[in-house]
């Protein structure tokens, strides 16, 4: 089955399994395992931040990144189609008692202007505080979309003239960085935390980073504790996330490569009536009105191929390291012969 789903689904290579077994471990709980702590202190380097923490998920980092910055009451700015909003639970309700400001744009993105008009005045007792903006590069449910660093840039400059945080859900950032060639450095400057996920496309089988200051990340690992997240030798997957860091970003292009021919076949198709644009690993598309996803899923199933409908009519394929060319040939030339089937 090629298994287009998600890039969540990737299986630890070779040369990450042995470097899984070989993991220097110890408790992490007491700070004592060496390779959680290796991979949090290469994590921090890499983007010029002062300390990283390692978690299970990325929902956890998104969540105890969203929860350093507020109090009960407060108000958080992000994307309706965001994850932190549709995706994690209602966890900004229930982990951090906050209320959610929903801002509209192209492809999971938004400008510093509505970030401004959508900022509470302090002295008003009838709205919550707002706090904190969240920012999600790639944007998932935009077709895997990067931001402009200007953009992001402007953004920061609001937040600061209005005393707000800025937190970077970064699932997909390594797929954003060699999109566009920006450094991570540049993003470490521009965000007050930042969560990375390892288990996406880096392939690494479990576990995310949250980055920070030294303020914040003592902070974090109070709400990690809180929430259960804590780990004893979590060094042997911490060892598959420093290998993905170290081996399996450059190879993301590959990855972009397909869902860009992807997408180029998908709108030479009848039956297909918009491709978003496709910048990384994420091809989302419309299907006619009368083609039912539900028909074309199964189309799919049928020919060995599993992926994701989100709502309507609409589909997502997501690329990953486990998709060879073989079986992306196989992808173009099934989705292809559906297309014949319904002329």
């Amino acid at each position: 089955m090629i298994d287009l789903r998600s890039d969540t689904l990737t299986r630890p290579t070779e040369g990450m399994l042995e470097a899984m077994m070989s993991a220097d471990v110890g408790d992490d709980v007491y700070g004592e395992d060496d390779a959680v702590n290796s991979l949090q202190r290469h994590a921090a380097e890499l983007f010029g931040m002062e300390s990283a923490l390692f978690c299970p998920s990325g929902t956890m980092t998104n969540q105890i990144g969203i929860r350093v910055h507020v109090q009960p009451g407060d108000e958080v700015i992000c994307h309706e189609l965001s994850h932190v909003y549709l995706y994690e639970g209602g966890g900004i309700a229930s982990n951090s008692g906050c209320s959610v400001r929903l801002l509209r744009g192209d492809y999971g993105r938004f400008t510093a202007e509505q970030v401004a008009e959508n900022i509470n005045p302090n002295d008003d007792p009838h709205s919550p505080l707002t706090r904190l903006v969240t920012i999600e590069n790639t944007t998932n449910m935009g077709g895997g979309g990067c931001w402009e660093l200007a953009d992001i840039n402007s953004i920061r400059e609001v937040c600061d003239q209005n005393g707000l945080r800025l937190h970077l859900d970064g699932a997909r950032l390594f797929n954003a960085l060699v999109a566009t060639g920006e450094s991570p450095k540049r993003f470490g400057e521009l965000f007050d935390t930042i969560s990375i996920c390892l288990s996406k496309g880096l392939g690494a089988p479990v576990g995310s980073l949250l980055l920070g200051t030294n303020e914040y990340i003592a902070k974090a690992h109070r709400v990690r504790k809180s929430m259960g997240g804590g780990m004893r030798q979590a060094g042997y997957l911490a060892a598959a996330g420093s290998y993905a860091l170290e081996n399996h970003v450059e190879r993301l292009r590959e990855d972009h490569d397909k869902a860009r021919e992807l997408g180029d076949a998908l709108r030479e198709l009848s039956y297909v009536s918009e491709v978003l644009p496709v910048q990384t690993n994420i091809v989302i598309f419309d299907l006619d009105n009368e083609i039912g996803s539900d028909n074309f899923l199964d189309y799919l199933y049928q020919h060995g191929i599993q992926a994701s409908g989100i709502k309507g009519n609409t589909i997502r394929f997501v690329f990953h390291l486990d998709i060879d060319d073989t079986q992306f040939d196989r992808v173009l030339s099934v989705v292809r012969g559906f297309g014949s089937n319904v002329l």
